[in-house]
Order: structure tokens, then C-alpha cells, then sequence
């Protein structure tokens, strides 16, 4: 397997929910802005982090930079947080490694998974305040709208957590949940996700299906959420990766009001039951056609029958923070992307070690379509086999659309270094594979006939390799030129000189 290289420790924080998180940042100059400027949860509060820290694929002019903590939301007294993850230094940071070294922390992780484990309420602190039906989750809780065009306020980085109502087997996933009334919330399952699977069996049999919905939360929970099939098929706990992540068990906690478990270190839980037989239209209450912003940088439309969540109760802890994060951007990116990567080291290192020497899930696919593959070919009976690896990349992750195959010489973080190697390691003709149709992930616009005459029906795609990795044969025709190596302290001396 891929190993991953244990460095000393990179803080001294130790982190086991989002305070813990934000203390760290708080430490780290350029991480984290906080302001007391009265926003609007309505549009502003996105409005404003698109300048500070979104990132691609968010309109232009964005960037990346650090998380932000809004105290003075109109109409609400509690703490609204975004873009904890919106940069991969930030993430490396809170993971306690590097930036290359990420993708193996989570596969280190993978491999050396913790389950979680139970603790009673009197330890949970997301449970500190409680409140019961009759309630109105819409002056309660600032659940922001990223543009004016929202079906509605949404909270989008709610952690989803369900049991199969037959084997007793937990999931965790994210999903996209618009409050649709003071009680009610629709949730948009993309087809084959695993809680959907468990509602539809509960459905089956007339029931609803319990859930617990936990906000504000320790990073690695997060990340560690975000693994997919093939890698953690249905009935894998993805909260035992977080578990690997921390070195120790993430707390869980009984619900007050169904029969479903929280995230006990949660800022806010929403406790709630999935309703059997019942839809409601996205957009019922805008009539905009749109649902919200989502991570290839479009509007996403506005579904026509979802599911519904009935919420039964509402826990926080005291003073509560409301995490939350811009639809398209780095968030998305590194949330998805770097346990794709992960996924991807994993396989290929099972069917060709060593030869995989990183992978970058791009932020221009939102971490879901575009993945770079740095691949070391060590003699000629190498060749051929990086095309092997894309397709492994494919089979890793189905959503994936586009892979970039580039030599170990190539910065694959840097995108101008690796439009280099696209430019002088690759032909069209020769160099491009394409895959016609193939299922990809539905949210991609181009998918469809109109788009082009090989697509036979939305969301089939053509996947497509790009290899600007150089033949071996050529390769000592393709060496770039090197330069003096300077003593690395004198370079930060004079970088330092900059600030």
C-alpha cells in the first residue's frame, strides 16, 4: 500500500470539534477573519465571502484566503462560519501534515480506521440547550441563501445520519436540505446515495425513516464523510475514518426526540424523520426554477418532488455556531476532492505500486470531475500503464470525468505548471482517450443531446484522458532546464522581506 511520511507534529492543538478547530486558526496568522459588520443571512453573507476566500469555481474575481466568522447576523443571535475548508493549506493545517502529504493522511486513516463510539447525554455538549416541537427552524437558526435566485434558505454542510432500518447499519453523507417551512425540509438525494437507500426501504414499508442532521463540526468528520463507493460501500461507517484521522472515537449521542444518534461535539443538531410517501417541489415558496448554487459554479435546478424531513427537536450547544459553506468553491473542492484522491492512491497502488506518485482533485471540477495524476515511469514496459491508471481513477470514482496524466517532474498542485505539460507533452491526436457513454455525475450541464450527438440521454457523459506524460523513449529529449540550488533559509529570508 502507499504509505504515507510521518512527520513531526505540525501543532499543538488538539482538535476534536470546531472550537477546538477555530482556536487553531485563531493562532495562525491569515486563517481566520472575523467581523462584527451587520450581514443579511440572505445572499450578503456569500456575496461577501465570494471576495474574501470562495475560490474557483466561484465567478471571477474570487480567490482563496482564509475562513470567516460573521458575530452580527440581522435577525439572529448566534455566529454564522464559513470556509473552514476553502483552502488546502488551511486543511493540511487542521490535519496536522502538508498539503502533498494530504490524500495519504486520509488514506492512512482509511486504512487504520476507529469506530465510534456512544456517550450519555450529560457528555454531549450539542445538547446543552434543547427545543422541543411546536418550533419554527426559520427564526431559530440563520439558514443562509447563497444568490436571489435560491428555491430558499438552505443549510448545506448538515451531516445526515441514518441507520438501514433492516441490518442496523450507519451512513453519513451531505446533502443539500431547503427549509420549506417552520418544521419542514426538503432533502435532495443524488440517485444511489446511501441514506437514500434507507429511507427507500424504510418507505417500503410504510415508515419514516429517522435522521439526525449535526452542523458545526470537527474537520476530519467532515473530510472523512465524504468518502464514496467503491471505497466505502454500503454499510461502511465513514465515521470510523474520522476516528482514524484523530487517533480516537468520534463521540456519538442518542437523539431526544427519535431514534437516530448525533455528532455529541456538534455547535447544532436537527433531530427529524424522513417522511414515507411524501414530496414536496424545491421551489415552492420562490417559483425560480433553481435550487441553489452548486459545485460545477451553476445555478442547480430546482427538483420537482424530493423527500420530506419532519423535524421533531432542535439541539445546541450555548452559543452556537452555524457552519456553513458557498455552494461551488474551494470548500466543496477539498471536501469532495481530497478523499477522491485518496480513493484513487488506494486502487491504483493495489494494482501497480509505486508507480502513483500523487493525485490532485482540481477545484475547477469542484473536486468531483477533474482529477491530476503525477505517474513515474521507471523503464519502457511502464508505458501504457498511466493510462491504466486513469482507468482505475474511473473505476475509484465514477463521478470523475476528465483525467490529467502528467510526469513526476510536474507540479500537479500548480495549474500553470501543469497547462505546461499539457502544451509541450501533448498531442491531441495521439495523446487524448476518449470514453463515450458513460454515466457521470448529474449536476454537469453539458450532459445532455443538445450539448453533442454522442450523448444519448442526461448525464451520460464522455470521459476523457488527457496524457501529457511524455513517452519513455523521448524522455531524455523532455528534460527541463535545472538551476542552481540555494540554500533554502536564505530564500526565506529574502520571501520573509516581502511581508
Amino acid at each position: 500500500m502507499v504509505k504515507l511520511n510521518r512527520t513531526k507534529s505540525l501543532t499543538t492543538t488538539k482538535i476534536n470539534d470546531l472550537r477546538s478547530a477555530l482556536a487553531l486558526l485563531e493562532e495562525s496568522p491569515g486563517q481566520l477573519l472575523v467581523t462584527d459588520h451587520l450581514v443579511d443571512a440572505q445572499a450578503e453573507i456569500a456575496g461577501i465571502y465570494r471576495y474574501i476566500g470562495a475560490g474557483t469555481p466561484v465567478i471571477p474575481p474570487t480567490r482563496t484566503g482564509p475562513a470567516m466568522m460573521f458575530n452580527n447576523v440581522k435577525g439572529y443571535d448566534l455566529r454564522v462560519l464559513v470556509g473552514m475548508l476553502a483552502s488546502r493549506q488551511r486543511t493540511a493545517l487542521l490535519l496536522d501534515t502538508t498539503v502533498e502529504q494530504l490524500s495519504f493522511k486520509l488514506l492512512d486513516a482509511l486504512n487504520h480506521r476507529i469506530k465510534p463510539i456512544t456517550v450519555p447525554s450529560q457528555q454531549a455538549s450539542c445538547q446543552e440547550v434543547v427545543h422541543h416541537t411546536p418550533l419554527d427552524i426559520r427564526t431559530l437558526l440563520p439558514a443562509p441563501t447563497n444568490t436571489r435566485l435560491d428555491a430558499g434558505p438552505y443549510f448545506n454542510l448538515g451531516l445526515l445520519r441514518a441507520e438501514d432500518p433492516e441490518t442496523g447499519e450507519a451512513d453519513v453523507t451531505i446533502h443539500r436540505l431547503c427549509v420549506q417551512g417552520p418544521d419542514l425540509l426538503s432533502v435532495y438525494f443524488v440517485p444511489g446515495r446511501h441514506i437514500d437507500q434507507f429511507r427507500i426501504k424504510a418507505e417500503g414499508n410504510g415508515r419514516p425513516l429517522p435522521v439526525s442532521i449535526s452542523m458545526g463540526l470537527d474537520p476530519a468528520i467532515y473530510l472523512g464523510a465524504c468518502f464514496e463507493p467503491p471505497t466505502t460501500p454500503l454499510g461502511f461507517d465513514e465515521l470510523e475514518i474520522a476516528g482514524g484521522l484523530r487517533k480516537q472515537a468520534v463521540e456519538l449521542v442518542d437523539c431526544v426526540s427519535v431514534k437516530a444518534k448525533a455528532i455529541a461535539r456538534a455547535e447544532i443538531v436537527i433531530e427529524g424523520e424522513i417522511l414515507p410517501n411524501e414530496r414536496i417541489q424545491e421551489d415552492i415558496h420562490s417559483q425560480t426554477g433553481y435550487a441553489m448554487p452548486e459545485f460545477p459554479g451553476y445555478l442547480g435546478k430546482a427538483q420537482a418532488q424530493l423527500p420530506i424531513i419532519k423535524i421533531k427537536a432542535v439541539t445546541h450547544r450555548r452559543n452556537p455556531i452555524l457552519q456553513t459553506i458557498i455552494g461551488p468553491g474551494e470548500e466543496h473542492t477539498n471536501l469532495a476532492g481530497i478523499p477522491t484522491e485518496a480513493s484513487i492512491l488506494r486502487l491504483v497502488e493495489q494494482s501497480m505500486p509505486g508507480r502513483l506518485l500523487n493525485v490532485y482533485a482540481h477545484s475547477a471540477g469542484g473536486g468531483k470531475y477533474v482529477a491530476i495524476l503525477q505517474f513515474k515511469k521507471s523503464s519502457a514496459k511502464d508505458e501504457g500503464r498511466q493510462r491504466q491508471a486513469a482507468l482505475t481513477a474511473f473505476a475509484a470514482f465514477p463521478e470523475l470525468k476528465h483525467v490529467i496524466l502528467v510526469d513526476e517532474d510536474v507540479d500537479i498542485f500548480d495549474t500553470n505548471d501543469v497547462m505546461w505539460a499539457m502544451t509541450t507533452r501533448y498531442q491531441g491526436d495521439v495523446s487524448t482517450v476518449f470514453i463515450p457513454g458513460v454515466r457521470c455525475h448529474p449536476l454537469d450541464p453539458s450532459q445532455t443531446p443538445n450539448f453533442s450527438p454522442s450523448i444519448t440521454q442526461e448525464g451520460v457523459s464522455c470521459k476523457t484522458i488527457f496524457d501529457c506524460t511524455v513517452p519513455y523513449h523521448l524522455k531524455s529529449e523532455f528534460k527541463r532546464a535545472e538551476f542552481l540550488e540555494i540554500d533554502p533559509q536564505l530564500i526565506s529570508s529574502l520571501l520573509k522581506q516581502l511581508d
